[in-house]
């Protein structure tokens, strides 16, 4: 299985090419960041966004997209544009018929640390000891989208155990 995972933002998009082999060990394929320039006017970025997203989506083939849901706690404006961000993410992922799954902050923190509080520090290095790399992926959103995909490949991983129970 192949998972996309992405950490939306206008500036920045992180995203994070995991794939889980037979043996359910998991792998990363890539990383990186989609910029755009803040001087670009926001239609111009979404599209930016949208069209390398899309190009992933094809190149990659996930049978999933994981994604970040909308966490904000002060400022207003910075949510808007991060959703705008997701949204044509969201957009992609629909015209490409690859399902989406939604988690929040803390629930990636639980996944990969055991912990819904955990700092940055202590994903980035759990990302680098599951996925057995020589260093912590960069930049930050980077690693972020990375850890999106791999707590939803831990959390398929659950389910599928939890359905062998019933």
């Amino acid at each position: 299985m192949i998972v996309l995972g992405i950490d939306p933002g206008t500036a920045t998009t992180g995203y994070g090419v995991v794939e889980e082999a037979a043996d359910g060990e998991a792998r990363l394929v890539r990383c990186g960041v989609i910029e755009t320039p803040a001087t670009t006017e926001m239609p111009q970025r979404l599209l930016t966004i949208h069209q390398q997203v899309a190009a992933l989506i094809a190149q990659a083939r996930p049978a999933a997209i994981a994604i970040e849901e909308l966490f904000f706690k002060r400022n207003v404006t910075t949510a808007l544009t991060v959703g705008q961000a997701r949204g044509v993410v969201l957009l992609a992922a629909a015209q490409a018929g690859v399902p989406v799954f939604e988690y929040k902050p803390a629930e990636v923190k639980q996944a990969l640390v055991g912990y819904g509080n955990a700092d940055k520090q202590q994903i980035q290095e759990m990302v680098r000891m599951l996925l057995d790399l020589p260093a912590v992926p960069r930049p930050d959103d980077a690693a972020d989208a990375v850890a999106v995909a791999v707590c939803h490949l831990h959390s398929q991983r659950l389910r599928r155990l939890m359905d062998e129970q019933t």
